[in-house]
C-alpha cells in the first residue's frame, strides 16, 4: 500500500514594510496611552481625593469613603453664589458672543468685498494676542466708563474677547450651507432675516453648538478677567473663588479642593451632554439642491 505524502507549506515570510508599520502602529498606540494617562491621572485624583478623609498630593486609594468634604463646600458662600455668578458672566457672555458671531459672520459668508480678507486677518490676528497684554487699557477704560466692578461689563469684555475666534469659526460652518437654499426662500418672498433664522441656523446647528460650547467652557475657566475687573467678593465666580482654598504657608484643604472642583466641573460637563447630539450631527444637505 503506497504512503500519502503530505507536503507541509512553507511558513510565510513578513515582509520588512509590514513589520515597520505594526512597529509604528504600537509605538503611535503607546504614544496615545501616554497621553491619555497623562490626562486621566489629575482627573483620577480629583474624583479619588474628593472622597478621601485623608487627601494629599498623590493618586491613591481613599482611606475611607467619606462625603464630608462635599458637607464642607456646599454653602451659599462657598459653592452657591459663586457658581451662580459663574452661570450669569459665562451664560450671558457666550449667549451675546454667540448672536454676534452669527450677524458677523452671515455677511462674510454670504458677501464678497475688497475688505473680507482683510477684516478676517485682522480678526485672526486678534485670537493671537493674549489677555494679559490688554487687560491694562481695558482695566483703564472700564473705569472711564464706570463699568468696573460690575456685572455686565465683565460679560461685555467676556464676548469681546471670545467674539474673534467665535467669528472666525461661525463663518467656517456657515460656508458650508449652499446659498441656493436661500435663493429657494428669497424666491417664495422669505426676507433675509426669516432665510438667517429658518433655513441657514437650523441647518449649521452643530456649529453653533461648536461655538457655544468653546465659549462657555472658555469663559468658566478664566481666573484672570473676573479677577481684574470685579473688585466685590460677593461678585466673584467659582474660578476665582477656588483660590480660597489655597490658605497660607502652604495649607491647602485638599479634599474640600477637589470636592469643590467636581463641583465646579459638573455644569460644563452638563452642557455638552446636552448638545452633544448636535455636536455629532453633519449637515446632512445631500441632494438638497438637486432638482
Amino acid at each position: 500500500m503506497a504512503r500519502t505524502r503530505v507536503t507541509r507549506p512553507a511558513p510565510r515570510r513578513v515582509s520588512p514594510r509590514i513589520s515597520r508599520r505594526t512597529s509604528r502602529r504600537v509605538a503611535a498606540d503607546v504614544c496615545l496611552l501616554v497621553v491619555a494617562a497623562a490626562f486621566c491621572l489629575p482627573l483620577a485624583w480629583v474624583v479619588l481625593s474628593s472622597v478621601d478623609p485623608h487627601a494629599g498630593l498623590t493618586v491613591k486609594a481613599p482611606d475611607g469613603l467619606t462625603f464630608g468634604n462635599f458637607d464642607a463646600i456646599l454653602t451659599a458662600d462657598v459653592t452657591f453664589r459663586p457658581l451662580l455668578n459663574s452661570l450669569l458672566l459665562c451664560g450671558g457672555g457666550t449667549a451675546l458672543a454667540v448672536v454676534c458671531a452669527v450677524l458677523a459672520a452671515y455677511p462674510l459668508s454670504r458677501f464678497r468685498s475688497r475688505l473680507n480678507r482683510p477684516f478676517l486677518l485682522t480678526i485672526l490676528f486678534a485670537t493671537g494676542l493674549p489677555i494679559t497684554a490688554v487687560m491694562v487699557p481695558v482695566y483703564a477704560l472700564f473705569v472711564q466708563v464706570d463699568l468696573i466692578d460690575t456685572p455686565q461689563g465683565t460679560v461685555l469684555f467676556f464676548a469681546a474677547s471670545q467674539l474673534p475666534f467665535a467669528i472666525w469659526l461661525m463663518k467656517n460652518f456657515m460656508d458650508g450651507v449652499p446659498k441656493e437654499l436661500e435663493e429657494a426662500a428669497w424666491t417664495d418672498g422669505a426676507s433675509t432675516r426669516q432665510s438667517l433664522l429658518r433655513i441657514v441656523l437650523p441647518l449649521m446647528g452643530p456649529g453653533v453648538a461648536v461655538v457655544t460650547v468653546f465659549s462657555f467652557v472658555t469663559m468658566w475657566g478664566n481666573f484672570f478677567v473676573p479677577f481684574m475687573l470685579l473688585l466685590t467678593p460677593e461678585q466673584m465666580p467659582a474660578s476665582v473663588s477656588i483660590n480660597e482654598f489655597f490658605g497660607n504657608r502652604g495649607m491647602v484643604a485638599y479634599g474640600q479642593l477637589a470636592a469643590f472642583s467636581v463641583v465646579y466641573s459638573t455644569p460644563v460637563i452638563l452642557l455638552y451632554v446636552l448638545i452633544a447630539r448636535r455636536l455629532g450631527g453633519g449637515f446632512a444637505l445631500g441632494g438638497a439642491v438637486k432638482g
